[in-house]
């Protein structure tokens, strides 16, 4: 019988997919709802009047979400082992514990239980900033968010060698400005760590301004840079279209796949 309810109440948090009704569904809205209020709670929590005359609606309301999503977290980890990947009563809970969802939903509560053993202001505003990883469990819910995660996981390698390469140019970049700048700008280029911010303004070309090159040979070499950097930072942005366009095409074949009968060849209605 424990096995029974536990199984249904692993159904109930799942992800409603299909058919928009029954208690599964209605508990993905609620939970959909109280993280889009959580949302809305840090935003409004930011402006001083509204601060002060709702402070204690803000506390409350931080109390309860505090409590709900702690009561979700300990029915996931509890159901978790009727999920074949998680089927370990203990290695099965760690497993889902380390998962991205997991810790996700342990970063949701988190902050606020840490917060009430310090007194340090600082640590308790960063706390504070924390819960806004409630927002990332939408992620759970929205497939767009589902798709995000998966094209970033199939594509990782691809990316992080996209991010060493991105790396590799900012020092390289930032080291010879450094050397043809810093002695007609020593306070401007004053060392690499200070130069490595005009790399990444114009590998980005985001170019505030702030700091440029006015030697011959650093404007042309900063041209050169700028350049490159274009294509640098064009290579993810490939990567990533790449991966939503197999992701995209697999999941039409899945669904063409499933309208007509395997059997007879018929269309399904």
């Amino acid at each position: 019988m424990q096995h029974t309810f536990k199984h249904k109440v692993y159904h109930v948090l799942e992800v409603a997919r299909g058919k928009k009704n029954g208690v599964n569904w209605l508990v993905n809205i609620l939970i959909m709802s109280i993280i889009a209020l959580n949302t809305l709670a840090i935003i409004l929590h930011s402006v001083r009047s509204i601060r002060r005359e709702f402070d204690e609606v803000f506390v409350d309301f931080e109390y309860f979400s505090a409590v709900f999503f702690t009561v979700e977290y300990c029915l996931r980890l509890w159901v978790c082992t009727e999920n074949e990947k998680y089927k370990h009563p203990i290695w099965g809970r760690l497993r889902y514990m380390t998962s991205t969802g997991g810790i996700i939903d342990l970063l949701a509560i988190l902050p606020f239980y840490v917060s009430h053993f310090t007194s340090d202001t600082g640590l308790i505003r960063i706390l504070r900033l924390f819960r806004v990883f409630r927002l990332f469990k939408f992620s759970r819910y929205v497939h767009a968010l589902r798709v995000i995660e998966g094209v970033i996981k199939e594509k990782r390698e691809e990316l992080v060698l996209s991010l060493v390469f991105l790396i590799f140019l900012l020092l390289i970049a930032s080291s010879v400005m450094y050397y043809l700048e810093s002695p007609a700008q020593p306070r401007v280029f004053s060392s690499i760590p200070a130069t490595l911010w005009w790399g990444i303004t114009t590998i980005t070309s985001i170019g505030y301004g702030d700091i440029y090159p006015v030697t011959i040979l650093g404007k042309v070499f900063g041209g050169i840079i700028a350049i490159s950097g274009i294509a640098i930072i064009a290579l993810p942005t490939g990567i990533l279209a790449s991966g939503f366009a197999e992701h995209i095409n697999i999941h039409k074949k899945e669904r063409e796949k499933h309208r007509f009968c395997p059997h007879c060849g018929k269309e399904l209605p």
